[in-house]
């Protein structure tokens, strides 16, 4: 089902900002193999340098008993850009 935004959300810096932020983040995890769809995905914030960065982790849905394996993608909201990759263990 395909949506319209309107101006008004389309004016909401942060929606777009983390719309952006997402989509690379999921190009980046798909090409490193992970199953976005099969993934329990978290965003926050980071500070780093001064700057704000927003952290995607993708996680195992299921993860009871399991350790590790997570996949963290940090991204610039200025330019949309991959600043670190990072995968758990």
């Amino acid at each position: 089902m395909a949506i319209t935004l309107t101006a008004d959300v389309l004016q909401d810096d942060i929606a777009v900002s983390l719309a952006r932020a997402i989509a690379t983040a999921n190009k980046r995890a798909r090409e490193a193999g992970i199953d976005v769809m099969q993934s329990i995905i978290t965003i926050t914030q980071r500070a780093f340098d001064g700057n704000l960065l927003w952290r995607i982790n993708y996680g195992p849905k299921n993860y009871i008993g399991r350790r590790g394996g997570d996949f963290i993608v940090e991204i610039d909201p200025a330019d949309a850009s991959v600043k670190q990759v990072l995968r758990g263990q």
